[in-house]
């Protein structure tokens, strides 16, 4: 059983939908009971990091979803979700994400070409960096599907892939038992499928 991990932001039932698609058994939740116990965790979230950092700590989520990586039980963040996952955010300001694999959040504005929109809407495709189970099945030149303005930068060796767009932008990392998608594996059509699937067949 997979826990989704409501926190009041992110559209939860398209990602719920698409696990059901692929015959997992998931639920949305905020109780840090059923999340401790579930097989896998995925975090999302769409919006502001300090907004979604700030309601992770204010409901002891935060806390929740380290005990979930220190019992090694599988966690994938998607889009702001994975962004959560690195130590901080030049958001709005400076904000403190999960610490959970180290580097930061920063602005795509003035880091790619002026001619290049903001947010990056739409499809991309992946280069592959590093082997990891979850682009196991996936190749390179498979494409999926970006929103975002904000991208992380990290150590090469935390990331599984990138894709272009003006630059270099992170979009698979992965230390130990943690994940995390830039992209959204739910609106990838197959190629995410198979991004999700192969998440589910994760144990502790």
């Amino acid at each position: 059983m997979t826990a989704i991990i409501d926190y009041g932001v992110g559209n939860l039932f398209s990602l719920q939908s698409s696990l059901a698609a692929i015959g997992e058994t998931a639920i949305i939740t905020g109780d840090p009971e059923k999340i401790l116990k579930a097989n896998r965790v995925i975090l999302p979230g769409v919006g502001a990091f300090g907004d979604a950092a700030k309601k992770l700590s204010d409901s002891g989520l935060d806390s929740v979803i380290k005990k979930c990586v220190e019992n090694k039980t599988p966690l994938l963040g998607i889009c702001l979700g994975m962004q959560l996952l690195f130590d901080e955010s030049y958001e709005y300001g400076r904000h403190r994400g999960l610490g959970l694999i180290p580097g930061k959040v920063v602005a795509m504005e003035g880091s790619i070409p002026k001619n290049l929109k903001i947010p990056h809407i739409g499809w991309n495709y992946l280069k592959i960096k590093n082997e990891t189970p979850l682009l196991s099945e996936i190749k390179n030149g498979d494409f999926v599907y970006f929103v975002h303005s904000y991208y992380v930068v990290c150590d090469e060796t935390n990331i599984a892939a990138t894709t272009d767009y003006g630059l270099e932008i992170t979009a698979t990392v992965f230390k130990d038992n943690v994940f995390g998608c830039q992209f959204h594996p739910e609106k990838s059509g197959d190629v995410g499928l198979k991004i999700l699937r192969k998440f589910c067949s994760l144990e502790r």
